[in-house]
């Protein structure tokens, strides 16, 4: 049994979602590890990961959209004190997952056809956002 432990950092462009396959690829393949489960954590929260369709892009402005729908900016919150985008954030980060297993298999992450993995930005401004990754197997 192996394992392999490393982080992706990258900057956000605000509220959206930022497609972080390619990455987790270039991890995975580092890792030697032919069969496995993956790891994926987002240490942050008001932030997300998610696996979604990664060929259409108006999927991810509808779930944006979808997301804005359910926890808007200027309800009554009472958490206001970073900005009026914050507990909507953390709503959200609540809805949507902070970590996800995918399994490895034959070298590679086990994903179908048209999925990707997203980190989900729920804030409105660009922030510096890290993903710890994890991989064991043989």
């Amino acid at each position: 049994m192996r394992q392999h432990r490393d982080e992706i950092s990258l900057r956000t462009e605000g509220r959206r979602l930022t497609e972080i396959t390619r990455r987790i690829d270039g991890f995975t393949e580092d890792s030697g590890i032919a069969n496995g489960l993956l790891t994926a954590f987002c240490r942050h929260t008001t932030a997300s990961l998610l696996i979604q369709e990664n060929a259409d892009p108006d999927v991810q402005l509808d779930l944006m959209d979808a997301f804005a729908r359910l926890a808007p900016e200027g309800a009554d919150w009472r958490h206001g004190a970073e900005g009026a985008d914050d507990m909507p954030g953390h709503v959200k980060a609540a809805l949507a997952p902070a970590s996800l297993s995918i399994p490895i298999i034959d070298g590679a992450l086990a994903l179908g056809t048209w999925q990707g993995v997203y980190l989900a930005e729920w804030r409105a401004a660009g922030r510096q956002r890290r993903v710890l990754l994890h991989a064991i197997g043989d």
